[in-house]
């Protein structure tokens, strides 16, 4: 008898503690295990805007797959499209390449993507920060505009170069505001006439920054931005961008060259491109992280609508966190396990144990268990939380090995070379062509197999 082929596609929180799981509950031999992601690595995304302010280098944040995973086949590339009948993922592989995965059981964790709007100028001016190359990638572009700014002579252009916009108030456009934010403030050491040039402006249409912290701290959060110079602006957003402007919706035009996009993430395309039911862009699953019509197929993380127990509202989904996202992962895994051996699944219940929020230097708001907690023992309680969630023992050395060094030694504001690559639009960074309806991916699992 065949050994059953278990396919996990994506590499994030949800499809890493997935296979993990997998691999010590299966013994050795009894099942294939393959593993679909473009990256050799799992990115620990809450701290990327460390990364992009330099707090901390990018491969302190980029945990090293073939250190977690002894016994997947891994499959360098995107899954872009899935043939249920047959039973296939067709991939694109980074080679350009295309492969096809057959599997008995299929993990969908393929993750999200930059949510963008209809703005005029949006896709060709804003930049991002969803991923690793993003991170360095703006933190370049930033340093690059204070150089050209102390370059020139022109205020008009100073003024341009040095005013950044935020969009977005919740958790990475918060954290991205405070950390750059702070990135300018070294940076002024070595440019002190641009000081009274720079400005940062966090722009959000929501009424409140991050509402899931509660009203009392993210008042306290945004007293803090406020505090280090920060501009914050609620129930406004982006009317307009180009090359040297930014309007907003309340009429106010910025000179600006720099607009940072982090107003929400959308469903991996890969969901709609499956033509498996969705909501609202989600991957439909139930209690137990089964496709409805599918039980051989499983949706978890940011990309799967899964159920919210721990709520009484009707309806109530899983809000797209690593914490969730983290802890499906091992549902999935002993699930698919109790599939192949026809025993009862298991519902996913998990409540929420608490927020945080690192706004770098010194300052940090959390709600643990229900608690409110601010100032130095919120910050303690923050990062001892991240060293904790990072998968790995090296990554979390060198993350309190960057947090220390900072601490003793200041930072270095230099540039790492990454404005040589071009980026002409927003998403470039991401993969979001390029995916194959059902009968598309059909056509091609049965060219390959030659029916």
């Amino acid at each position: 008898m065949a050994r059953p082929r278990i396919v996990v596609v994506g590499a994030g929180f949800a499809g890493l503690n997935t296979l993990r799981r997998l691999e010590r509950r299966i013994p050795k031999g009894m099942a294939e295990l393959v593993l679909v992601a473009p990256n050799d690595y799992m990115l620990y995304q809450p701290l990327l805007p460390q990364v992009a302010s330099g707090l901390l280098t990018p491969q302190s944040i980029a945990i090293s797959l073939h250190r977690q995973l002894r016994r997947t086949r891994m499959v360098p590339g995107a899954a872009i499209g899935v043939d249920t009948d047959r039973r296939t993922v067709v991939v694109r592989k980074i080679s350009g390449e295309y492969a096809y995965e057959r599997y008995d059981r299929l993990v969908l964790a393929p993750g999200s993507t930059t949510r963008t709007f209809d703005i005029p100028g949006l896709m060709e001016h804003a930049r991002g920060n969803k991923n690793l190359a993003e991170a360095v990638y703006l933190r370049d572009h930033v340093l690059a505009q204070l150089e050209l700014a102390n370059a020139s002579d022109d205020p008009a252009e100073r003024d341009e170069r040095c005013t950044f916009i935020v969009v977005g108030g919740g958790y990475t456009g918060v954290e991205t505001a405070a950390s750059m934010e702070l990135l300018c403030e070294e940076a002024c050491r070595l440019y002190p006439k641009l000081r009274r040039h720079i400005q940062w402006h966090l722009v959000d249409i929501a009424p409140s920054l991050m509402p899931e912290l509660g009203e009392n701290l993210g008042r306290s959060a945004m007293d803090l931005l406020r505090r280090r110079g920060v501009q914050v602006a609620l129930e406004v957003t982006v009317r307009e961008v180009t090359q040297d402007k930014v309007t907003l919706t309340d009429d106010r035009v910025l000179p600006s060259r720099t607009l940072i996009w982090t107003a929400g993430t959308s469903p991996s395309p890969l969901i709609k491109a499956s033509g498996l039911p969705a909501e609202r862009g989600k991957l439909v699953v139930g209690a137990d992280l089964t496709v409805p019509g599918h039980p051989e197929i499983f949706g978890i993380g940011d990309s799967a609508a899964v159920p919210d127990l721990s709520k009484d509202e009707e309806g109530a989904l899983c809000p797209p966190t690593a914490q969730h996202a983290s802890r499906q992962g091992p549902v999935a895994a002993e699930n698919v396990i109790a599939s192949l051996l026809g025993r009862p699944t298991q519902h996913y219940y998990h409540r929420d144990l608490g927020l945080l929020v690192d706004l770098s230097g010194r300052d940090a708001v959390a709600r643990p268990l229900g608690r409110e907690i601010t100032g130095p023992s919120a910050l303690a309680l923050t990062r001892a939380y991240h060293l904790y969630s990072v998968p790995s023992g090296p990554a979390r050395v060198r993350v309190a090995a960057n947090w220390g060094i900072r601490a003793l030694l200041g930072g270095e504001v230099s540039r790492l070379g990454f404005l040589n690559r071009s980026i002409e639009t927003l998403t470039d960074m991401e993969e979001l062509s390029g995916y194959l309806t059902p009968e598309q991916a059909r056509e091609r699992v049965s060219l390959v197999e030659g029916d």
